[in-house]
């Protein structure tokens, strides 16, 4: 099968082995991909990403150092079962998504972060068949292979405890933001303020239910709060993941505000920790989803209560995947770009 291999820092597009299941696995062909920006940090960073594993007490046996194919956002046709998958809920020929993680006798494996367990950036992989989730309502695969990014978005506006009469400000368009902003817009927060140097970027916000959007160059986002909503409740969430982001968040969050963290940082940071004791914040770190966060959001899309369709704007082929990095080093042009087997060479719209 055909594959895009995570090697040393680089993408190789080769031919690998087919997949067999063992115990408990089903053997799944890929339908669509979503290219996650934390693959784009792990290419680089994968000793860096193993390493905060293991100090967040999360060790794994994945080798940073060997090869590995990434893409845990996915979609996928079941093809075969193997042994001891009786009583599952799923068969062959069922469109699914899954929770990307695979469960063995030797514990969890993150797939598309495994050496062992490859994620969808290749014609087909394995997954774990007791946690596969049917796709409902005859929805299609990419906008299913969504539902891992909404779902950490979900996840997000979940953990930061925001209610109604609060108000939101999102650092960052990018696919995580964009679900941030989408969970909040579900749930009626008003007013959601988000910023981002991307024009493409500000107009999807606006597509997803952001209220207000600025160009940071132009306007700092904090003063479009003021503008609109100077004496609400805020809840800033930081969903950049660079360098000296969380320090101005803190910088320019209110007193009493909560400053939610979900971009994903690979490189030590600093923050200087008087500014938030001065101003009593609360710093919320945020990570994943749960399972019934997972399947919810499934469920939202699937429904049509969650539009996910601004998020898509490009398609490959697993020939394609190196292409797809590079585009995505480049936010002007691309939001998501989905990992499509059989697709084009270099990224096109969907």
């Amino acid at each position: 099968m055909l594959a895009a291999v995570a090697r040393r820092g680089q993408l190789v597009v080769e031919e690998l082995r087919e997949p067999e299941p063992g115990p408990g696995d089903a053997l799944v062909a890929v339908r669509a991909c979503g290219i996650c920006g934390s693959d784009l940090h792990a290419l680089v960073h994968a000793d860096a990403m193993a390493e905060m594993s293991t100090l967040g007490g999360a060790p794994s046996r994945f080798d940073p150092e060997g090869d590995f194919v990434m893409g845990h956002e996915f979609c996928a046709e079941i093809l075969e079962l193997g042994r001891e998958t009786d009583g599952v809920t799923v068969k062959p020929g069922d469109l699914v998504v899954s929770i990307p993680v695979a469960l063995t006798p030797g514990g969890f494996e993150a797939v598309g972060y495994s050496n062992t367990y490859s994620g969808g950036y290749a014609e087909r992989m394995l997954v774990t068949a007791g946690i596969c989730m049917k796709v409902p309502n005859g929805l299609d695969a990419r906008r299913a292979a969504l539902t891992e990014p909404m779902a950490v978005g979900l996840h997000a506006v979940n953990k930061s405890g925001i209610k109604q009469g609060d108000s939101a400000l999102v650092l960052g368009c990018g696919p995580i933001g964009l679900a941030i902003v989408a969970a909040l817009a579900l749930r009626g927060i008003e007013p959601i303020v988000t910023a981002d140097f991307s024009p493409l970027r500000r107009a999807r916000a606006a597509q997803m239910g952001a209220h207000v959007v600025v160009d940071p160059a132009e306007e700092p986002a904090i003063d479009a709060w003021r503008r609109i909503a100077p004496s609400r409740p805020l809840v800033v969430f930081e969903a950049v993941g660079i360098r000296g982001m969380l320090d101005a968040a803190m910088r320019d969050a209110p007193p009493q505000s909560r400053v939610v963290v979900a971009g994903v940082c690979m490189e030590a940071d600093e923050v200087r920790p008087m500014v938030g004791i001065v101003k009593e914040l609360s710093i919320q770190f945020v990570f994943g989803y749960d399972p019934l966060e997972f399947a919810g959001t499934l469920q939202s899309i699937a429904e049509g209560t969650l539009d996910v369709a601004p998020l898509i704007t490009g398609c490959v082929g697993v020939e394609g995947v190196p292409a797809a990095f590079a585009a995505l080093a480049q936010p002007d042009e691309q939001v998501k770009i989905l990992v499509e087997p059989g697709g084009p060479l270099t990224p096109t719209a969907p």
